[in-house]
């Protein structure tokens, strides 16, 4: 499963993305109940392949969230042009060449409680919470400047009026500060100066999935009204947000959203055959047969192109060793892993053109990078992205080049005689990615390589990768790119939250040992550095440009087959602008309901 990026680069189209891209579809427990209870109401019923870890967006690294539903931005990035509009946030200035910015909110903004929002919240947003070491927030990482990784400065001008300032140039800035969620001080800053029994800021157990409801407050266009674990949330529209329409009518229209909690593709596909779904993220193997019943079940598939997201597998690159002295990856295939040649050969040994007929049905396109096909920092192949094309041959050649051999029952060996195997770590929720580790492990075994899959639950499979970190390779992704590649800087920077093929020791972490980065994982990191100092976009592509040539010759990530992305939407929603980029739902303050 996709876990995300922390950058988002459509406020719109990275939360509700997030939320909705990655899974939109529905029920476990019957939500036609659901319909009949709130017939006389406007309502959504979406879905989404697992439930979510938190309720606190500060401390959120997972996928599934809640967030785009009850949070706003101070701004939003239009999926179509992709540029900056206002939300919170009325009106900003930008001076001094990017470093400082005035940001001016709305007047009469209010929290979801009918508190007033003001300059103070977003002061205390920051200081108190993404800029203090003490809250260990996967949000930090893109906030770090420059080498020495210092962190912006926020004061506060006047009731309205905030200013930011950045100690030297960092062009994703403006984008950054525009779409991280805004917190209440009113309900949360006792927290962040209080600790509790255990020694820890009370704001780290602040929030979490036992909360009661009416304590969470947000600003976005609904609250949260209920929420059966491993079930659903109901949403209810926020009587104090902030949009109206041309007429002055309150928005968002819709009154209700009923976010189902099913994880599996499969059953999402039966709930929204039956009706009982109004959006379904359209997986592979269910899309000729939807097609069919189009225009009979009265909704329509949209095709927003290649998804915005990377699917990849990734070995554990970690040579480090836990409090206990234990290593987090056999030492004898960690000298496996940590073989370029041995990457590149499983890159050729994958058949990903199989893999985008049998898997995904042919409604995949083959990925090569990590930055989104759209963008302008995408590095072509023709400019110098390294391309891993089937190549049995090639990958063997590369095998026996770096020290591998093959014993007599054809099975391949390193120098010492042990026989290559390891574990392939892939989530359950959806049924492509069990077709696509079978195949993975096919492939490999024409090379003499036995792979184990497990196969687990999202959070039991997060918990693994970011937790416990015992794996040895895995079969996953990252949801949402977008067309700025800073986003994607807790995933490469040496000491991002997310840089899981290699996992610095982070906050909070102690007793862990060996831990050592690569040389071309900190020329990458430094990349990134001078990719957001530098305001040129002209240059910037050259730094992004040159991080993907080290990557693509690297594979940290061996890059498989992206999903187009496609979503089924009932014809009763008016108001749909469908983009990649935006989903479905990226203005769903303006969509009607007609029945």
């Amino acid at each position: 499963m996709k876990f995300a990026s922390i950058f988002p680069t459509i406020r719109r189209s990275w939360l509700l993305v997030i939320l909705m891209i990655t899974a939109l579809t529905v029920t476990a427990c019957n939500p036609a109940n659901f319909r009949t209870a709130a017939a006389q109401v406007p309502q959504l019923v979406i879905a989404v392949l697992g439930e979510p870890s938190t309720f606190n967006p500060a401390l959120n690294e997972s996928a599934y969230s809640v967030f785009g539903f009850i949070y706003d931005s101070l701004m939003t990035t239009n999926p179509f042009t992709t540029k900056l509009e206002p939300a919170l946030a009325e009106s900003w200035e930008v001076t001094n060449n990017g470093q400082r910015i005035v940001i001016t909110l709305r007047p009469g903004l209010k929290w979801s409680d009918g508190q007033p929002m003001t300059a103070d919240d977003i002061v205390f947003t920051y200081k108190d919470i993404y800029l203090n070491p003490k809250v260990p927030t996967p949000t930090k990482d893109a906030l770090k400047i420059g080498e020495s990784g210092k962190l912006p400065t926020v004061k506060k001008l006047d009731e309205r009026r905030v200013e930011f300032t950045v100690p030297e140039p960092f062009a994703p800035f403006l984008r950054l500060v525009g779409g991280i969620e805004i917190l209440p001080a009113h309900i949360l800053q006792k927290s962040t100066q209080t600790k509790g029994s255990d020694g820890n800021l009370q704001f780290l157990s602040m929030w979490t999935t036992g909360t009661n409801l009416k304590e969470i407050v947000g600003n976005g266009p609904y609250v949260m009204e209920s929420y059966i674990p491993s079930q659903r949330v109901i949403f209810r529209r926020n009587p104090y947000y902030w949009r109206k329409d041309a007429q002055g009518k309150p928005q968002p229209y819709i009154e209700r959203i009923v976010y189902q909690i099913i994880e599996s593709t499969e059953n999402q596909l039966i709930s929204f055959r039956s009706g009982q779904l109004d959006d379904l993220e359209v997986a592979p193997e269910g899309f000729s047969l939807l097609k069919q019943e189009e225009k009979r079940a009265k909704f329509k598939i949209y095709n927003g192109g290649p998804d915005t997201g990377t699917t990849f597998i990734s070995f554990n690159l970690s040579k480090a060793k836990n409090s206990k002295g234990e290593p987090s990856v056999d030492p004898i295939k960690s000298r496996w892993f940590n073989k370029k040649e041995f990457r590149q050969a499983i890159a050729y040994a994958l058949d990903r053109e199989t893999m985008k007929t049998n898997a995904f049905r042919g409604l995949g396109e083959l990925q090569n990078s990590f930055v989104y096909v759209k963008s302008p920092f995408y590095l072509p192949p023709e400019k110098g992205l390294k391309v891993y094309n089937h190549d049995p041959e090639k990958a063997k050649k590369l095998l026996l080049q770096a020290g591998f051999k093959y014993n007599s029952a054809n099975q391949l060996v390193d120098a010492d005689g042990n026989q290559v195997r390891f574990t392939l770590l892939t989530n359950a929720e959806r049924k492509v990615r069990g077709d696509m580790a079978a195949q993975i492990r096919r492939d490999l075994a024409k090379l003499g390589i036995r792979v184990d899959l497990q196969i687990l639950s999202f959070n039991a499979y997060l918990d693994k990768l970011k937790v416990a970190q015992t794996w040895d390779c895995y079969l996953g992704g990252f949801a949402g790119g977008g067309i700025e590649p800073h986003g994607a800087s807790n995933i490469w920077r040496i000491n991002g939250a997310s840089h899981t093929f290699n996992q610095a020791p982070q906050p909070g972490q102690s007793g862990i040992t060996g831990w050592e980065a690569a040389d071309w994982e900190k020329q990458i990191d430094l990349l990134y550095i001078k990719g957001a100092q530098e305001v040129d976009e002209n240059k910037r592509k050259q730094y992004y440009y040159e991080y993907q040539r080290i990557a693509s010759e690297q594979l940290p990530f061996i890059h498989l087959v992206e999903r187009l992305n496609l979503q089924a939407v009932r014809d009763r929603f008016t108001g749909v602008k469908y983009s990649a980029l935006g989903g479905p739902f990226w203005n769903l303050y303006e969509l009607k309901v007609t029945d």
